[in-house]
C-alpha cells in the first residue's frame, strides 16, 4: 500500500518510479511552467512528467534546477515526438530532448505514439528502429528505464517482434468510467506499469453526481478521489495543475482508502465526458 508521493512501483528491470508524478501537458513553456515544477518539488513531488510534443521540456529543466533538489532524488520523463520516429531520428532527438532539459541522463523515456500519420504506411519498421536506439541509450546507462505511450496489445506485440528488451511502462488515458480492460490486462500478464495521463478525465467528470457524493463521503475532493482510485487500480497517476494550492491537495491521497465497492463503483462509472483516449491507428499527427 502507497503510503506517501516517494513510495514507489517497481519497474521489471528493477529500478523504481514514485508512485505520482507530476504532469506538465498543456502547461506553456515560461514562467508558469517554471513555477509549477517548483512548486510540485516543494510539495514534495519527485517524479516529473513531460514531452517534445509539450513545447515546454527548457521550462521543466529550468524549474529543475531552481527547485534545488538533488538530480538523484528526481525521477525525469521526456518523449519522443511522432515527426522523428526511426533510428537516427530517434537518436537526435534524445540529444535535443537532454539537452533541453538540460540533463545529462533521463529516468524513463517513451514512444509518445506508436502510430503517427507520418509513418502510417511503416509504423511498425519506424518503431523498431526508435526502440532500438532506446536499448542502445538504455544500455549505455544514459536511460534509466523505457517504454511507450499510447501503445495498444497489436501495437505492444509488433514491437516485441524485433525488441530485447521489453517495455516497462505504458503511459494510457484511464481514469475512473475509462478503463481500457484490454491494454490494461495485457500490460499486467507482461509486466509493464500502466501510467494515468489525464487521470482526472475532464472538467465534466469531476462534477460527476456519483464522483462528488463519493467525494463527500470521503470528505476528499473530487480530484483526490480519482487520484486515490488510480492508485488502488494500480495505476501510476500524473496530475496536472498549475495552481499552487491545487498542486498541494493532488498530493493528499494517503490518508484515505477507497472501499472496494467504490473503487468498482468508479471504474464503471456512466459519464458523459468526451476526455476519451484517441485512436493511435487514426489520429490526425
Amino acid at each position: 500500500m502507497m503510503k506517501s508521493l516517494t513510495d514507489t512501483y517497481t519497474l521489471h528491470n528493477g529500478t523504481q518510479i514514485p508512485c505520482v508524478g507530476f504532469g506538465t501537458w498543456r502547461t506553456p513553456d515560461g514562467d508558469v511552467c517554471i513555477r509549477a515544477v517548483k512548486d510540485a518539488i516543494a510539495a514534495g513531488y519527485r517524479h516529473i512528467d513531460t514531452a517534445a510534443a509539450y513545447g515546454n521540456e527548457e521550462s521543466v529543466g529550468a524549474g529543475i534546477k531552481q527547485a534545488g533538489v538533488p538530480r538523484e532524488e528526481l525521477f525525469i520523463t521526456t518523449k519522443l515526438w511522432n515527426a522523428h520516429h526511426g533510428y537516427e531520428a530517434t537518436c537526435a532527438a534524445f540529444e535535443d530532448s537532454l539537452n533541453r532539459l538540460g540533463l545529462d541522463y533521463l529516468d524513463l523515456y517513451l514512444i509518445h505514439w506508436p502510430n503517427p500519420i507520418k509513418f502510417r504506411h511503416n509504423w511498425q519498421e519506424t518503431n523498431a528502429g526508435s526502440w532500438k536506439a532506446f536499448e542502445e541509450f538504455y544500455a549505455a546507462g544514459r536511460i534509466r528505464a523505457i517504454g511507450v505511450s499510447n501503445f495498444m496489445p497489436r501495437h505492444l506485440d509488433e514491437l516485441m517482434k524485433t525488441a530485447t528488451i521489453a517495455p516497462m511502462v505504458n503511459q494510457i488515458f484511464v481514469c475512473p468510467g475509462y478503463t481500457e480492460p484490454e491494454t490494461t490486462a495485457y500490460c499486467k500478464k507482461n509486466n509493464i506499469l500502466i501510467e494515468a495521463y489525464s487521470p482526472l478525465g475532464s472538467g465534466e467528470l469531476l462534477a460527476n453526481p456519483t464522483l462528488q457524493a463519493l467525494a463527500q463521503k470521503y470528505a476528499k475532493s473530487a480530484a483526490q478521489v480519482c487520484l486515490r482510485w488510480s492508485l488502488q487500480m494500480g495505476f501510476l497517476p500524473l496530475p496536472k495543475s498549475v495552481t499552487t494550492s491545487r498542486i498541494i491537495e493532488n498530493t493528499a491521497l494517503f490518508d484515505f482508502e477507497l472501499s472496494a465497492e467504490d473503487v468498482d463503483t468508479l471504474s464503471n462509472l456512466k459519464t458523459d465526458f468526451y476526455g476519451v483516449a484517441k485512436n493511435p491507428d487514426t489520429a490526425t499527427w
